[in-house]
């Protein structure tokens, strides 16, 4: 999830283990544990894309890394507040699930997370964008009331359970919501009679009244969104696979590695006589039906000996065009 809901949930977690103990500081450092685990953007500074690609929510947002590192940042709170208000071990259980709690949310997302590490499995449910505004308001809201209370005040525990309770709840309904969408989608495609071997769905970017499948055909991935506002069929349009493009690519470390985390869901096109990995997991940058550009799309370079994979940027513009779409798209066909 993006970096305002981490700390929101960061924080109302810390608040529910310490707040009574320690005040607003046991939110302060909830918020603070509940960003840490996404520090790992950072390696991209270090490491080449793909490596950076893989490492995202990896090993930091494992339950290993949780374990592990509690007992540390629990430790460096405890040494430096002058008053020793909780313990080692209070700070450091704060601190693991601030921790913990961030990649169990991201699983939810498209993205997933290795929750178990170093096992390669990556838990995707795929039901919440990384950025829903109906999770993270009421939740910030109630998170904010509950510090503006005394430390001992009843209604101070009282909105921060309610703050968590209602952001867990909404995410229990996304679930819900993805399989009314999941069924609709299978029965239009029953209807065309379209033929299939695998179908991957998720919500549509800032909402879950929105939702985009990905159908994997023979020669081409189909794409179609569906909205509960809809009154007309789902309309699915066809994206050609091209992966013979690649042609002896294909056994480049760097492209096994991306097709694996792209989980098989990718098409290769040729744009100026540069090849693109486009990762279809994330749709593409607008609801048009003749749009080609994908919101994850790999540039390789084969101008030197060393296959180089940049990651195609993204415009201010491309996303103001993409809320431009979602919001006429939302409200039916």
């Amino acid at each position: 999830m993006d970096s305002l809901t981490q700390i929101v949930l960061g924080a109302a977690v810390g608040e529910a283990v310490l707040g009574k103990k320690v005040g607003n500081k046991a939110a302060l450092f909830g918020a603070i544990a509940g960003t840490i685990p996404d520090l790992d953007v950072l390696a991209r500074f270090f490491v080449d894309t793909v490596t950076a690609t893989e490492w995202h929510r990896g090993f930091s947002h494992s339950i290993l890394f949780s374990v592990l590192f509690a007992p540390v940042f629990g430790w460096l709170v405890y040494k430096m507040l002058p008053k020793k208000e909780a313990s080692w071990r209070e700070w450091s259980w704060l601190f693991f699930w601030g921790l913990f709690t961030h990649p169990v949310l991201d699983a939810f997302t498209t993205w997933g997370t290795q929750l178990f590490w170093p096992f390669k499995t990556r838990l995707a449910f795929q039901n919440i964008f990384v950025i829903d505004p109906l999770y993270t308001i009421p939740f910030l809201i109630f998170l904010l009331l509950a510090l503006f209370q005394k430390r001992m005040a009843v209604k101070r525990r009282t909105y921060n359970q309610l703050g968590l309770l209602i952001s867990t709840s909404y995410l229990v309904v996304t679930l819900v919501l993805k399989g009314f969408a999941y069924q609709e989608f299978t029965n239009e495609l029953k209807t065309q009679k379209i033929d299939y071997t695998d179908i991957n769905i998720r919500p549509a970017p800032f909402t879950t009244f929105l939702w985009t499948a990905n159908i994997d055909t023979d020669d081409a991935y189909l794409i179609g969104n569906y909205s509960f506002f809809d009154s007309k069929p789902v309309q699915f349009v066809s994206h050609e696979k091209n992966h013979q493009l690649l042609g002896s690519l294909a056994k480049e470390d760097k492209i096994t590695r991306l097709i694996a985390i792209s989980e098989g869901w990718y098409t290769i096109s040729k744009v100026d006589n540069t090849l693109l990995f486009n990762d279809l997991r994330f749709g593409l940058l607008s609801l048009k039906p003749d749009e080609k550009q994908f919101a994850f799309s790999y540039q390789l370079d084969t101008s030197t000996d060393n296959l180089e994979v940049k990651e195609n940027p993204k415009t201010p513009d491309d996303a103001k065009e993409l809320l431009n779409n979602l919001w006429s798209r939302i409200w039916g066909n």
